[in-house]
């Protein structure tokens, strides 16, 4: 994928040869006719890390850096399994988790799966649940 990505977007369109699933399959594999078919899993439903970089590489040059870095944190996501990313997602509604469980998240984020980004978010999330009685009380 080139520097200037913009020109090739959307990616669908111009590089359906070069983009694949998770599983591997190419992008051109993944049609209606194969999902009647049942010949697709999940997995062929669900995008590369590399894909998502590559839109944020495309949403950078675009000037939009915020959609840039939210599709950079879903790169960094697709390493996370899905039933983690649920507890997460569950630990992080309010009330649900103490200061320490939110930061035991992004640290687990940062150091099992390299999720920089993500774990960046997820200690700034730990500060503003804080500062906005958000979290769960620690037993006394």
């Amino acid at each position: 994928m080139s520097d200037s990505l913009v020109e090739k977007y959307p990616l669908g369109e111009h590089l359906s040869d070069v983009l694949k699933a998770d599983s591997g399959r190419p992008l051109t594999d993944l049609t209606l006719e194969a999902v009647g078919q049942d010949q697709l899993t999940a997995q062929d439903l669900r995008i590369q890390a590399e894909t998502l970089q590559a839109q944020a590489e495309i949403a950078r040059q675009a000037g939009y850096p915020q959609l840039a870095v939210n599709l950079s944190r879903a790169a960094e996501l697709t390493r996370v399994p899905n039933a983690e990313l649920l507890q997460i997602y569950e630990a992080l509604r309010p009330g649900r988790a103490t200061y320490a469980d939110v930061v035991a998240i992004a640290e687990r984020l940062e150091e099992r799966y390299n999720a920089l980004l993500t774990a960046q978010f997820v200690h700034e999330a730990a500060l503003v649940y804080r500062k906005r009685g958000l979290l769960k009380q620690e037993a006394e």
